[in-house]
This record gives C-alpha cells, sequence and structure tokens, in this order.
C-alpha cells in the first residue's frame, strides 16, 4: 500500500511564502505524473499544478508566477514552493500521485490559510 502524505501547511500573511512537501513511501520513481490540488471550504477541488516524470510542468493560471512545482527523486519528495500568497489561496492542499498503469494515490491534505 502507497502511503502519500503532505506536509508544511500553516498560516501566512498575505505576501508571504510556504512550501508544501508531498513524500511518498515508494520511490518517486514510480509515478509518471505527480499533482498538487486544493480545495477550499464549500468549493470543489482543483488542480493548482502537475509534474510529469520528465519534469514538464504545469499550472492554474491562478497561480502561475508565484507557485513552482518540483520533485526531488532522491527524497521521494514533490515539493510546490508557494509565493506572493493572497487569502484566496487559503484552502486545504492535497497531494495527488499516479502511476504508470494509471492508479492515483492521495494524500490527507495540509491547511494553508492566508490571513493577516
Amino acid at each position: 500500500q502507497v502511503q502519500v502524505e503532505e506536509s508544511g501547511g500553516g498560516l501566512v500573511q498575505p505576501g508571504g511564502s510556504l512550501r508544501l512537501s508531498c513524500a511518498a513511501s515508494v520511490r518517486m520513481s514510480s509515478f509518471t505524473y505527480m499533482y498538487w490540488y486544493r480545495q477550499a471550504p464549500g468549493k470543489q477541488r482543483d488542480l493548482v499544478a502537475s509534474i510529469t516524470s520528465g519534469g514538464r510542468t504545469n499550472y492554474a493560471d491562478s497561480v502561475k508566477g508565484r507557485f513552482t512545482i518540483s520533485r526531488d527523486n532522491t527524497k521521494n519528495t514533490v515539493l510546490l514552493q508557494m509565493n506572493s500568497l493572497k487569502p484566496e489561496d487559503t484552502a486545504v492542499y492535497y497531494c495527488k500521485l499516479m502511476n504508470y498503469v494509471g492508479t492515483n494515490y492521495w494524500g490527507r491534505g495540509t491547511q494553508v490559510t492566508v490571513s493577516s
């Protein structure tokens, strides 16, 4: 059973930064796609960023230029660097990992709150 766990969330003021980390219990090279999603209260879960095993990245328009997704295969982690945070970035952030046969593995999420 693959375990996925997010960390790094917290309370930050507008304009601040946070770095989220997603750790897997197996090698990150086992996955073809790695994603970060977020879900605000009362809203659907939306895709924030993705990265492929080849390093190709994609971002939601709302976070382009502010967020950066990356992966560290040696540490089995996927990172989401979030800069210039806004109150509307407040949400629970989830990591999803997809393997070569299309099986998805979700973490339980980490809360990010942007407030003064």
